[in-house]
């Protein structure tokens, strides 16, 4: 199958894009980090694109170079938690434009490229796990996704639409705030869940670990 991982060189990403590479899929890997996404795709024997999912121009040209997709993973997030007194627009404007503009495009211009029976898999967040001091930006950004991604679902029939929930990961994230809380998962965890939901029926929230 053909698969796009978009935010390919995050934690989850990465994790993702190696489990689908280990069953064989034709991979196509897209982050902003030219040296790291290269590095991942030479290793994987993937395609690579540099884009800014920011950007809705990046987007719509990533997109618009990918035919044919079965299944479009998208991982990229940011958090940078900071209290809302404190509240900075360019670190606003990162937050929203990784955890919910980017989406957003790829949900615009990335539905139509999609096969019969394709799927598409958007990382959310647990609001048990982010309604926490400094997570205002990531936390009302996750939940707007939800939303969005709820009624994507109504106006794109026939897709398959899922919204990963997974439990709290280890990955870099947590390096902005000291580190991972205890029980936190392996990334590989959350990536051996997708790639399992892939095989099976589809379903509209994928909740990692329950």
């Amino acid at each position: 199958m053909n698969t796009l991982i978009i935010g390919a060189t995050g934690g989850i990403g990465a994790a993702t894009a190696r489990a689908f590479a280990a069953q064989g899929d034709t991979l196509t890997l897209s982050g902003r980090d030219e040296g790291r996404l290269s590095a991942l795709a030479a290793d994987l024997g993937a395609a690579h694109r540099v884009a800014d999912v920011g950007y809705e121009s990046h987007v719509r040209a990533l997109l618009e170079g990918v035919s044919g997709i079965d299944t479009l993973v998208y991982a990229a997030g940011v958090a940078l938690p900071e209290p809302v007194k404190d509240a900075d627009p360019a670190k606003v404007r990162a937050v929203w434009n990784a955890n919910y503009f980017g989406a957003l495009w790829v949900l615009k211009h990335g539905l139509p490229q999609l096969n019969a029976g394709g799927r598409v898999y958007v990382l959310g967040a647990r609001p048990e796990l982010v309604t926490a001091r400094g997570f205002t930006q990531y936390a009302a950004s996750k939940a707007a996704l939800a939303t969005a991604v709820g009624i994507a679902r109504l106006e794109a029939r026939g897709v398959g639409l899922i919204l990963v929930l997974p439990p709290a990961v280890d990955t870099g994230l947590w390096s902005q705030v000291g580190r991972a809380p205890k029980g936190a998962v392996s990334a590989d965890v959350v990536a051996a869940a997708i790639v399992q939901d892939r095989a099976g029926d589809m379903q509209n929230e994928l909740r990692v670990g329950d």
